[in-house]
């Protein structure tokens, strides 16, 4: 068979090849196939389709016996892909045994053909972000147990703020995967369903025999049998879509913080190195963020992509003009963009080069200024918060106009001096000393992402 080529070029940098698979045109073809070969069991077990003529449809429901190319091409005529499909299925069917091509597609429609297939490659890209996210949060949980104690200036507005530590942005970033975690899992009984209405929604062609059937095409497709038939509700899609989202967005904090502790006015985290990897084709020193720039390229391209689905809901009665094939490219393209940066983000995650010493040296650039705050805390218990404010202000702006370390101002100031000794001046002034809660932060972030995934 002939098959129609696909545009490949950036898929190996923006997409996990296993996602790509999913939804590739064969991958398209064979959940609807999925569904015709089902179909066709479940009304054998209602007695509407001799059981004898199951065998041939199934043999003839598997994609490599179809041409890509040619459903193509008649898709852009008939506009959706489950009537050429169908009729091709029918032929290929009846060229086998004849008898059994008038019980093909019996009593559904194109759009439950092509929802179902879709729910069905759904699951399989449902449970390959789970796995990835799963091994991207125990990446991160053991990254950020081992930096726990690992100083570094917080930043804030882009300028150095107070210490923190490398582990407590990790766990922040861990955080937010367990909770796209917990939505997924929430979120899976909803999608998973049967998509099965018949030509208006009411199953009427199979009279009696309607419940069922779709009783038993649901168990056979293991999905989950909804209320009624959802052809133009689409909301179960478009919270797939948010979560993923979401997952982009969160994916793509993390690319942002790696790019700029990347930079070389920061230099303290880089991604892995590898020969050739964040090359330049004229400055043979550039290391470029080449993973965290999937992961912030994703996070800009998938909101407008979820954007496209809630625009698509309002479909018409029951059955969309132009709105549902809105969705026929976007939902799949959401996910080939998110496996794609979770995979750069594994690779990142895995092989973090850590330079501690930067961080110190980074710490002190300010020559002791980001722990202004700690000191004013201790004068305000001695000398009122407005006078030690007050104080501490000036001093620090002594320190920058005299190009001084803070320690030193402080230590010749009387006043200061008169309340703070060398030692306790020395131990406020030390970054050690003033990371506050970041070691529970880490632990309480690893013991949730370790909850969920017991």
């Amino acid at each position: 068979m002939t098959q129609r080529a696909d545009n490949q070029l950036f898929d190996a940098y923006f997409t996990a090849p296993a996602m790509r698979e999913i939804f590739s045109d064969r991958g398209r073809l064979q959940g609807m196939l999925d569904f015709e070969a089902a179909l066709a069991r479940a009304e054998a077990d209602a007695g509407l389709v001799p059981h004898g003529v199951v065998p041939a449809i199934e043999a003839a429901c598997r994609a490599e016996r179809y041409d890509t190319g040619a459903l193509a091409e008649a898709i852009s005529i008939a506009g959706n892909s489950a009537i050429p499909l169908v009729k091709a299925l029918g032929k290929v069917v009846a060229s086998g045994v004849p008898e059994a091509e008038r019980y093909v597609h019996l009593g559904a429609t194109s759009q439950d053909a092509m929802d179902t297939g879709l729910v069905l490659q759904l699951r399989d890209a449902l449970a390959l972000v789970e796995a990835d996210l799963t091994r991207l949060a125990d990446t991160l949980a053991r990254q950020a147990l081992q930096h726990a104690d690992t100083p570094m200036v917080g930043r804030t507005w882009l300028q150095h703020a107070t210490p923190v530590t490398l582990g407590m942005k990790f766990a922040g970033w861990l955080g937010a995967l367990t909770r796209h975690r917990q939505r997924l899992r929430e979120l899976r009984p909803r999608l998973l369903c049967l998509q099965f209405g018949g030509a208006s929604g009411s199953l009427a062609a199979l009279g009696s025999k309607a419940m069922p059937v779709a009783e038993a095409l649901a168990g056979h497709l293991s999905l989950t049998l909804p209320e009624q038939p959802w052809h133009t509700q689409r909301d179960r899609l478009v919270e797939f879509a948010s979560v993923l989202g979401m997952v982009a967005g969160s994916l793509g904090k993390i690319g942002r913080d790696m790019s700029l502790l990347m930079q070389t006015e920061a230099a303290e985290v880089f991604e892995p190195s590898a020969p050739g990897k964040g090359g330049s084709s004229t400055m043979p020193h550039k290391r470029n963020p080449v993973g965290a720039a999937v992961l912030i390229s994703a996070a800009t391209r998938v909101p407008g992509l979820v954007a496209t689905l809630f625009a698509a809901m309002p479909q018409e009665h029951e059955r969309s003009l132009g709105l549902w094939h809105a969705e026929w490219e976007t939902l799949p393209d959401i996910c080939c963009l998110v496996s794609g940066a979770l995979r750069q983000a594994q690779i990142i995650a895995e092989g973090l080069e850590v330079d501690s010493e930067r961080m110190r040296r980074n710490l002190d650039l300010t020559q002791g200024l980001v722990l202004a705050e700690a000191v004013s805390i201790v004068l305000a218990q001695r000398l009122g918060r407005d006078r030690a404010h007050h104080l501490l202000e000036q001093c620090c702006q002594r320190a920058v106009a005299e190009q001084r370390h803070l320690r030193t101002v402080l230590g010749e100031d009387p006043q200061v001096s008169a309340e703070l000794g060398t030692e306790e001046l020395d131990r406020l002034l030390d970054p050690a000393h003033y990371l506050g809660q970041a070691r529970v932060w880490v632990a309480r972030a690893v013991a949730e992402h370790q909850r969920f995934t017991s």
